[in-house]
């Protein structure tokens, strides 16, 4: 019998060659066909013609034949073999085929063996065209294809291809760790996306990000740095052979402007939407009306957003943005489970303190694992570091012998440890809460109690729940637990960021305390507990003044769940939650998108460039608030980027035409220049006495921001402390040098910025320099790559500029500091603001104090600015922070005669002044005047000014009485001692009386002819052009000469 069941085995058995056309089931989704490909497959008995086809959805379903005569291990192949075979039986349903792509790879379908069938599928007359599968081989190496399996994503390959296949916009929402980012773009390499006719662009909120994932993909894909690119704002290594690009949001909007269909581009991902970044909101806004363009034209682009918690309504019940719903693939992201421990109690102020006991308990009485504890400044950063580290001292040159023999406890020892922990609260006097007991019925409080319990502990990670009470132990110094205690947030060198992705010392724990940072931008390895204070430090604008101000907020819970997603990335992982609950279910669900709480002009500004002038009917996800828009669009205005609306018509009519002004010639250069508009009006300005180098620095380090050390925070010891004094002197000390004297120190804190890059260049920018003297390294490198991109902006808009970056600048001379001036109140016309006098002093409160046009409360310059003891009378600033007080920043000194010449939509002009009376400007060909103002909105008096004359009646009169005295055409003097009656007549109240007044004053308004150049432009449309009036000013005899020399100019 057993002779008789082997043969009948080796009769069904496959045969060699039907192996090797198998592999196995852990290859699935990464690529393995590529080796498969490689191998030698032997000669089938039968052929088959080689086009491949396939059908949508056929490889969805088995047929009752696959099953009766594949054997069972094949029932487990992989998708991409089973499809191969569809495409092949139904390959001769069809008899032409697609041309397939040059420079893509093409999967050869295996050859099935003899004796076996597989049906052919009919194709429904409903289903969408057949294409010819495609498939790029990609070249990894085993350790990567084994690091993508453990990736979620990997599983739902097929799903999303699919989905991207048949929809031409997709969203994937995967949580942070899911594999999204780097896997999708590889998955659309693979099917053929990025080919010689467009590539995969991928754009991130962060610079930090595009090129950390270009060379993750590149390294993944082994594939160079030419084929998978980044491109940032200041660098970028893209070729001619790039075939994947990340870049920034900001650069895919500035390639739009240059090329609205993005024609280079088969597919865009949008990445980290959940962040709704103000660029993000913008380019999905663009692409969702870019996508269906290029499916007219024929040139489908495929659109996909990728998120981690995302609010899906947003686009998918926005019928504005997408008119067809597109389909939303959730992708499951944590490893390993993460378990939440609330709060009792909320502490409402002292939560550092609480993050502080929470780490003493973990360290003290949980196994080993990293913890990520999460604050909300650089100074509360600093100051728990400092408590834990004097909590638990590390000393580098301690042994580490046995380190781990004294670290690991034992359970038992826990569990007793607790027990006692638990006796001596028990001998104290209890302290009664009433707010303690909560109204949560038993069943749903259970996370909020301390678990002290001696259940079987012994298959858990122990009792992690720690509970909320206070211990003595805390603040004691215990040096047998080293605790590695490393800050991190945005404002810290990389070099210090990047010790936190380094595995601590031997014998000790890793322990990272961050702001928000590290919620999504970052994942730090080995972090197991996460210790959250549900707070966030954020900066909140006011619309109308544009006063700004840091608030400590509760986070959302979408936030708190990625705060809680940092744990378990590598095994199970706890995250204490330092608030109730109760507390956590009134968070907002998501974070209000950028842009409905900061400024908005800068992005309205490049809409414009784009031609989209009625703004407030783009398609925004979210759309920012309507006073924001009007606020914005009123600036541009002011700014001369925008043209004035016409004030005609009903006053819907007006409201309407103030949202849909057209951008002016100087807004498009302003657009050009990747600054806020304020800033590029500087730049605009700046062509006269050689002042664009010195603008463009300035410019620089005002939109970098954070240029100096802060140097106020609290000290450990008091050598740290005369540490941080010595480095606070320096810098002061510098910071007078680098002012200037004379009316180069009216600059003020701008002339302080521009000293201290010129120093630092001038040094080579050098670490060193700029720790000697308080400057920030990381700052001062990204203000030398601006200077670079703004050089090369301004060199493309002005070509014979002949601009370069000069790192042995001189400092400016007193003519040119003092034109700097204008140029920064030309720009800052808004923020401007006026000591308040001592007649006007109501209150103790207002005194040092200045006035703005926009706010009622007294504001104050900053301590830390250079003219804080000088006060001068008025004044323009670079922003407004609120802390104790309102204080200004980036405070300059300008003259109050400045105002009304550089800021004439800013003044209220009264009318001309009678003595001097107004003249004739020979160098603008216009009739100018002296006029008394009052800036707007607070009617400080202006001294008068000359101005042009203001539009009216007047000022034809006043033209052509200067035309009759030969002032605007010289050719026209000889005539004017021979003049019939004096010009002066065109001013008097009887004018009128004479036909001669009437008729030349009739014929300059026809033709609106109040300048030169208005004169100028009318002769050249018809030569005779005021002949006939001028005529009846002179005697008749001289009428004959006149028309032989009129025009009296050569045109």
């Amino acid at each position: 019998q057993r002779a008789e069941l082997l043969s009948k085995l080796n009769e069904v058995q496959a045969s060699e060659a039907e192996m090797k056309l198998l592999y196995t089931t852990s290859k699935l989704g990464v690529g393995e066909r590529m080796y498969q490909t490689k191998r030698v497959l032997p000669e089938p008995e039968t052929t088959v013609p080689e086009k491949i086809r396939s059908i949508s959805g056929a490889n969805k379903r088995r047929h009752s034949s696959d099953s009766e005569l594949e054997p069972q291990e094949e029932a487990s192949s992989s998708e991409e073999e089973e499809k191969q075979e569809i495409e092949k039986s139904s390959a001769s349903d069809f008899t032409s085929a697609e041309k397939p792509q040059e420079g893509v790879e093409k999967a050869v379908a295996h050859q099935q063996p003899a004796g076996r069938s597989v049906p052919v599928c009919q194709a429904a007359s409903s289903k969408p065209p057949c294409k010819p599968a495609v498939f790029v081989p990609v070249d990894r190496s085993p350790e990567i294809q084994e690091a993508r399996l453990k990736l979620p994503i990997l599983a739902e390959e097929q799903v999303i291809m699919e989905a991207i296949n048949e929809n031409a916009i997709v969203i994937i929402c995967g949580e942070t760790g899911s594999g999204k980012t780097t896997q999708v773009p590889q998955f659309l390499y693979e099917a053929g996306y990025a080919s010689s006719s467009g590539a995969i662009g991928i754009t991130e909120p962060r610079r930090v990000a595009a090129v950390s994932m270009s060379q993750r993909v590149a390294k993944e894909m082994n594939l160079s740095h030419r084929v998978v690119s980044y491109q940032i704002r200041y660098e970028g290594n893209v070729s001619d052979e790039t075939q994947i690009k990340f870049m920034t949001d900001g650069v895919l909007l500035k390639e739009i402007q240059k090329d609205f269909l993005l024609s280079k581009y088969k597919v865009i991902i949008i990445d980290e939407a959940h962040e709704r970044s103000m660029y993000t909101d913008i380019l999905i806004g663009l692409l969702s009306r870019i996508v269906p363009l290029r499916a007219k034209k024929g040139l489908p682009l495929k659109l996909i957003i990728m998120s981690a918690t995302l609010r899906v309504e947003d686009f998918t019940s926005n019928n504005r943005l997408f008119s067809v719903t597109p389909p939303v693939i959730q992708v499951d992201a944590r490893q390993f489970p993460v378990t939440v421990h609330f709060n009792k109690k909320t502490p409402l102020d002292d939560y550092s303190g609480e993050c502080f006991r929470k780490v003493c308990k973990i360290h003290r009485m949980l196994p080993s694992g990293g913890i990520l504890v999460f604050l909300t400044g650089q100074a509360e950063v600093h100051s728990l570091c400092r408590r834990l580290r004097k909590a638990f001292p590390f000393q580098k040159n301690n042994s580490t012998a046995g380190a781990d023999g004294d670290k690991e406890e034992s359970v038992e020892e826990i569990r007793k440890f607790k027990k006692s922990r638990k006796q001596k609260k028990r001998m104290a006097l209890p302290k009664i809460d009433l707010d303690n007991y909560s109204v949560v019925p038993v069943d749903e409080g259970d996370e909020d109690r301390d678990a002290d319990t001696d259940d079987d502990i012994a298959g858990s990670d122990i009792d992690l729940d720690l509970g909320d009470g206070d211990s003595e132990e805390d603040e004691k110094s215990d040096s047998s637990l080293p605790l590695y205690v490393l800050p991190l947030y945005s404002l810290l060198a990389p070099e210090k960021q990047a010790k936190v992705f380094r595995a601590p010392p031997a014998g000790t724990r890793l322990c990272v305390v961050a702001t928000n940072v590290a919620e999504t931008s970052l994942t730090i390895p080995g972090i197991k507990y996460v210790v959250d204070c549900g707070k966030v430090k954020k900066r909140f604008y006011d619309r109308l003044t544009g006063v700004s101000s840091f608030r400590v907020t509760w986070i959302s819970q979408a936030s708190a769940n990625q705060r809680a997603g940092r744990a378990g990335r590598t095994e199970p992982g706890h995250c204490y939650r330092l608030y109730s609950s109760a507390v956590f279910m009134d968070f907002e669900k998501f974070s209000a998108p950028e842009i409905t709480n900061r400024p908005v002009e800068d992005l309205i500004l490049q809409m414009k460039a784009l031609n989209i002038e009625k703004v407030i009917n783009f398609p925004f996800p979210t759309p920012p608030p309507a006073e924001a828009l009007a606020a914005a669009e009123e600036l541009l205005i002011a700014l001369g980027a925008l043209k004035e609306p016409p004030m005609t018509g009903r006053l819907k009519q007006q409201l309407a035409a103030k949202l849909s002004c057209p951008i002016s010639p100087l807004g498009r250069v302003m657009a050009t220049f990747p600054v806020a508009p304020r800033y590029a009006k500087m730049l605009a300005l700046s062509r006269q006495q050689d002042c664009l180098p010195y603008t463009i620095t300035i410019v620089s380090a005002m939109t970098v921001r954070e240029v100096f050390e802060e140097f106020d925070r609290p000290a450990v010891s008091e050598e740290e402390m005369a540490k941080l004094k010595g480095k606070k002197g320096r810098l002061l000390q510098m910071q007078k040098i680098w002012a200037g004297q004379g009316p180069m120190q009216k600059l003020g804190d701008l002339m302080v910025m521009l000293g201290a890059v010129g120093a630092c260049e001038y040094a080579g920018c050098s670490r060193q320099f700029c720790e000697e003297n308080g400057l920030r390294y990381k700052a001062m490198l990204e203000i030398r790559r601006l200077r670079g991109q703004l050089t090369t902006a301004v060199n493309s808009v002005c070509t014979d500029a002949g601009l370069y970056v000069d790192p042995k600048m001189k400092p400016p001379t007193e003519a040119q500091a003092t034109y700097l001036r204008q140029i920064v109140l030309a720009g800052l016309g808004d923020h401007v603001a006026r000591r308040v006098q001592a007649e006007e002093l109501l209150d103790e409160k207002w005194k040092n104090a200045y006035k703005t046009a926009l706010l009622d409360d007294p504001v104050f310059i900053h301590p830390s600015s250079v003219l804080f003891k000088q006060l001068p009378e008025f004044v323009v600033y670079q922003e407004i922070v609120e802390t104790t007080k309102l204080y200004m920043k980036g405070v300059s000194a300008v003259e109050p005669e400045w105002i009304p010449v550089l800021l004439p939509p800013y003044c209220h002009f009264g009318k001309p002044l009678e003595n001097p009376p107004p003249s004739y400007c020979h160098e603008t060909g216009r009739v100018r005047c002296h006029r008394p103002s009052v800036f707007y909105r607070v009617s400080w008096e202006l001294p008068a000014v000359e101005v042009d004359y203001p539009e009216g009646i007047d000022r034809y009169k006043y033209f052509a009485r200067f035309l009759l005295e030969g002032k605007v055409i010289k050719k026209l003097s000889s005539y004017s001692r021979c003049l019939l009656s004096s010009p002066l007549i065109m001013l008097k109240t009887w004018s009128k009386l004479q036909p001669r007044t009437e008729s030349l004053l009739q014929a300059l308004v026809a033709e609106n002819c109040d300048n030169r150049d208005a004169l100028l432009a009318a002769w050249r449309k018809n030569p005779k052009y005021l002949l006939t009036a001028y005529r009846q000013w002179i005697p008749e005899a001289m009428h004959d000469d006149l028309a032989k020399n009129w025009p009296p100019v050569a045109l």
